[in-house]
Formats: C-alpha cells, sequence, structure tokens
C-alpha cells in the first residue's frame, strides 16, 4: 500500500503561496508525519552559521492537530540529520482528499546540539507593521514559541515521536 500523498498549500503572508506534495506516512489522530523527500533551495539554509539544509535534503514533518507550529526533522542532502525546526503557524486546517491549509507566522524555533534558538523574530515584527498578521495572531505565534521553549527546558519538548520518526524509518515506509 502505497502511502497517500497530502497537497499542503501553505501561505507565507501578505501573498506568497506554495503548494507542497508530500506523502503521509504516518497517521494518528494527534499526529500526520510526511516526507518532503527533496527540498529545493536556491541556497543553502544556516542557523548559527551552520548549514542545516540545502537543495535536495529530505525533511520529516510533524503536524500535530489543533496546535500552533509544526515541527521538521532537518537533513543535509547526503541524509545527515542536522537538528529540529518548529514553525509557528496556524493550527493546519486538514480538508478531504490530504488537501491541507496553514499559513505561516514567522517565529521559528531551531533545536541541534548547541541548544534552541529563537529565530525570524524581526520578520514577525515587520509583518505586524506592515498588517500582513494582525496583534492578536501575533500574540499567539509568540505564546506558542514560549511555550515550546519552556517545555524544552522541562525536558517535554520536542514530543517522542520526533525521535521515532527517523529519516530512514520514512523512507522504509515509503517502500511498502
Amino acid at each position: 500500500m502505497s502511502a497517500p500523498l497530502v497537497q499542503l498549500h501553505y501561505r507565507r503572508p501578505p501573498d506568497r503561496l506554495q503548494v507542497h506534495l508530500q506523502p503521509l506516512v504516518h497517521d494518528a489522530p494527534d499526529v500526520k508525519v510526511t516526507l518532503m523527500p527533496a527540498v529545493q533551495l536556491e541556497r543553502p539554509m544556516a542557523v548559527r552559521e551552520r548549514v542545516v539544509s540545502e537543495d535536495g535534503a529530505a525533511i520529516v514533518w510533524f503536524t500535530f492537530p489543533g496546535l500552533w507550529h509544526d515541527i521538521g526533522r532537518f537533513h543535509l542532502a547526503d541524509g545527515t540529520f542536522t537538528g529540529l525546526y518548529a514553525n509557528a503557524l496556524t493550527p493546519v486546517e486538514m480538508r478531504a482528499g490530504h488537501v491541507w491549509d496553514a499559513t505561516d507566522l514567522f517565529l521559528d524555533v531551531w533545536l541541534d546540539e548547541r541548544g534552541l534558538e529563537v529565530l525570524d523574530d524581526d520578520e514577525l515584527e515587520e509583518a505586524v507593521a506592515r498588517e500582513w498578521v494582525d496583534e492578536p495572531t501575533a500574540a499567539r505565534a509568540r505564546r506558542e514559541v514560549d511555550e515550546i521553549r519552556s517545555a524544552w527546558t522541562a525536558g517535554r519538548w520536542p514530543p517522542p515521536i520526533v525521535a521515532e520518526w527517523t529519516l530512514a524509518r520514512a523512507l522504509e515506509r515509503l517502500k511498502t
């Protein structure tokens, strides 16, 4: 049985829309795991001066229904795991036919062996100033990131399933 394809409509205010097709490798009520087998990047993505993703690299995505963030297991093109990336976003709307909709809220969290770092606060501030994101929604994004940081400090984040679904496991699931 092949994995169904999710069609994720990912909006980034004010007017960017990307549509990602990703196999759904795990479908549980509390978490959906998808695989982006080869991200397309014009230039490598770096955090703290270290490349964390590059053109052709895979990302294992974890979507939690009702939560205001998702989590990605990032890799290099050779499959080397680099860390975890959480996007603050509106709760993903999951429609019939595996069509999903979400809106990016600019704030991100990066976690690797060097610790946790909040990214792109300046981008959220600009989005609010330009009225792309209203203040209540921006406050909700900030609260989500604060909750992630608190849960990480307390040893409760990321959830165990993120360690369980490695790239190797996701790729193996595609073979069945």
